[in-house]
């Protein structure tokens, strides 16, 4: 699958929208990728996973025992690329602000696995979900998503390996450039809000 052929599965979904955006991180831009909707359909999603674990390095394929995400954008993702790998999948949650593992999942002590999140921009939420797993008793062999949007910044502290990566500038909310100043801002995540 080409970069033109992932990009043409998120326009298909409707999930590569324009506008004024706050991103789970506090930061604006742009565009936001939308990534349930391009995982609504449970074809498209296999599609993209299947593409992403084809290209892992065959050390992490052969490595891993489970995937783990952080919910909730990472649930869909890290089902499918577990099922992409024959292995099972678990999430975690953040019941009072901090990644755990809850609902009976555990890892044992050693236990090989990847994390896998829908985007990554920062990279601070899967930080955390790799802390969480290790303090459950796990080891993070690598890291995988289907859009790196960091513009390569991101460091996870482990191999990172996204589907594909788009440049796409964000900005601090008091570092705007007047084009997207003059739009209203929105958070189209979970938490959908109209902001100041």
């Amino acid at each position: 699958m080409t970069d033109a052929d992932i990009l043409a599965e998120f326009h298909a979904a409707e999930a590569l929208l324009e506008g004024h955006f706050i991103l789970s991180s506090g930061l604006r831009s742009s565009r936001y990728l939308q990534c349930a909707r391009v995982l609504m359909d449970p074809r498209r999603a296999a599609r993209l996973a299947e593409a992403l674990a084809a290209r892992l390095p065959d050390d992490v394929r052969a490595g891993v025992t489970g995937v783990v995400s952080p919910a909730m954008g990472g649930v869909i993702a890290g089902h499918e690329m577990a099922r992409a790998l024959g292995v099972e999948a678990m999430f975690l949650e953040r019941p009072e602000g901090t990644f755990e593992l809850r609902r009976g999942f555990r890892l044992e002590r050693g236990r090989k696995v990847l994390m896998m999140e829908d985007v990554v921009t920062t990279g601070l939420s899967s930080r955390e979900a790799i802390a969480a797993i290790a303090h459950a008793g796990g080891e993070t062999l690598a890291a995988a998503a289907l859009v790196d949007r960091s513009g390569g910044a991101a460091d996870l502290g482990v191999p990172f390996h996204p589907l594909i990566r788009l440049d796409v500038p964000s900005y601090a909310p008091d570092a705007l450039p007047p084009e997207l100043a003059a739009i209203p801002a929105v958070k189209p995540g979970s938490r959908a809000a109209l902001a100041r």
